[in-house]
C-alpha cells in the first residue's frame, strides 16, 4: 500500500499536524483499527476537514467531550468502519482549591498544567467552576501524572482528581438569532451588528488581529462574508452567517446566529 497522498501538505498552513493525521490514516488503513489524534485547535481541524476528509479511503470524527468544544481529538478509520464519539479517548480532571481571594483565569490554570510538564496538545477545553477551581479535558494517560504533580495554581494549593465526564459543569451556550440589513457584506458591518459593537470599535478589533473568520485571521474590515461563514472574537463568542437575501432596495438582509 502506497499510503495516503502527501501532496496536500503543500497547500496547508499546519503541515506538521496534517502530516501526523496522514500517518494515523495510513495506520488505520493498514490495521483496520481506529486511530486518534491529540487535541487539535479549530484552525487545525478546519484544515483536516478540508484536506484529509475528502481523501475517500478514510473518514474522520472530531470530538472534544461536548458539542461546542473548541479543542477536539480526531478519530480516523477506514471508510468502511463506523465512528461515534465513544471511540475517542477522553478523560476529565477537576482542579479544586479556594480561589475566593486569589481568582485564577483560564490562562492561569493552563499555565500551571503546562508548568507541570504537560504539552499543550494533550489538553482540551478548560471549564471554570468559579472560586472553586476548574475542570479540564485531557488525554487519559496523563490523569495519574496530573493528580500527583498539579498541586498549585497561582498562590493557591489545589487538589487534582479524576472525575467522570458526567460531572463536568458545562453550561450550554446562549443563542441569539439576529436579522440585520446592510448595504454590503463587509466583515466590519455584519460583525458590528451581530456582536452589538460599534462599527468603529469593530474595525479596531479586526485591524488588531482579534477577529477570526472560519478560524483564520482576517485583518481587513472590508473582507467579504458568505453564508456559512463563522466569525469568532475571543471573549465575545461566535457568529454564524445564515441566509442572505437581497431586498427590493438592493440591500442585504442577513440572518445571524450568535453563540456566547
Amino acid at each position: 500500500m502506497s499510503g495516503l497522498p502527501r501532496t496536500i501538505l503543500s497547500h496547508t498552513e499546519h503541515r506538521e499536524t496534517l502530516s501526523r493525521l496522514l500517518d494515523l490514516g495510513d495506520r488505520a488503513l493498514t490495521t483496520w483499527e481506529v486511530t486518534w489524534s491529540d487535541f487539535l485547535t479549530p484552525p487545525e481541524l478546519a484544515e483536516a476537514i478540508r484536506w484529509v476528509q475528502p481523501l475517500g479511503e478514510i473518514h474522520l470524527l472530531a470530538w472534544g467531550g461536548y458539542e461546542q468544544a473548541e479543542r477536539v481529538r480526531v478519530a480516523i478509520a477506514r471508510s468502511e468502519l463506523p465512528l461515534d464519539p465513544s471511540v475517542v479517548p477522553l478523560a476529565a480532571i477537576e482542579i479544586s482549591g479556594n480561589f475566593l481571594f486569589d481568582p485564577a483565569s483560564h490562562r492561569d490554570f493552563l499555565g500551571s498544567m503546562l508548568g507541570a510538564g504537560i504539552e499543550r496538545h494533550k489538553v482540551g477545553d478548560l471549564v471554570g467552576i468559579g472560586e472553586r477551581g476548574a475542570q479540564a479535558f485531557v488525554v487519559p494517560e496523563l490523569v495519574d501524572y496530573l493528580t500527583l504533580h498539579l498541586t498549585q495554581v497561582r498562590t493557591v494549593p489545589v487538589k487534582t482528581r479524576a472525575i467522570d465526564l458526567t460531572e463536568l459543569k458545562i453550561r450550554p451556550p446562549q443563542i441569539k438569532e439576529i436579522t440585520t440589513t446592510e448595504a454590503s457584506l463587509r466583515l466590519d458591518a455584519i460583525a458590528s451588528a451581530g456582536f452589538g459593537v460599534a462599527r468603529s470599535k469593530m474595525v479596531e478589533l479586526i485591524q488588531a488581529d482579534q477577529v477570526r473568520v472560519n478560524w483564520k485571521s482576517v485583518t481587513q474590515p472590508s473582507h467579504h462574508l458568505n453564508t456559512g461563514d463563522l466569525v469568532v472574537i475571543r471573549g465575545k463568542g461566535r457568529l454564524l452567517i445564515g441566509d442572505i437575501l437581497i431586498t427590493k432596495k438592493e440591500r442585504f438582509r442577513i440572518q445571524l446566529t450568535r453563540y456566547s
